[in-house]
């Protein structure tokens, strides 16, 4: 078995929570109980995941971290927004 499988398996079950807490925030235009820090750290840890992807080994995995990229970068958006709207 494939490490990239691991790997693969931990982006999606990390991923897979991002839609429902964008959907949240639009929902209620509320962003109580977010942290900016917490976001830029996980998006930090994400382009650190690409970087190692492009520059190091190459696999099927850039996807998922392109993907967790672009949703972690909308909620921290939404949470900039509505957290001035608040």
């Amino acid at each position: 078995m494939s490490p990239d499988i691991f790997e693969s398996l931990m982006l999606v079950c990390f991923g897979a929570a991002w839609p429902f807490s964008i959907y949240k925030m639009i929902k209620t235009k509320k962003a109580h109980g977010k942290s900016l820090s917490f976001l830029i750290v996980i998006l930090m840890g994400y382009i650190s995941g690409i970087a190692f992807e492009y520059f190091g080994e190459r696999n099927d995995v850039m996807f998922l971290y392109l993907l967790n990229t672009l949703m972690v970068t909308i909620d921290l958006i939404l949470t900039i927004r509505y957290k001035a709207a608040q």
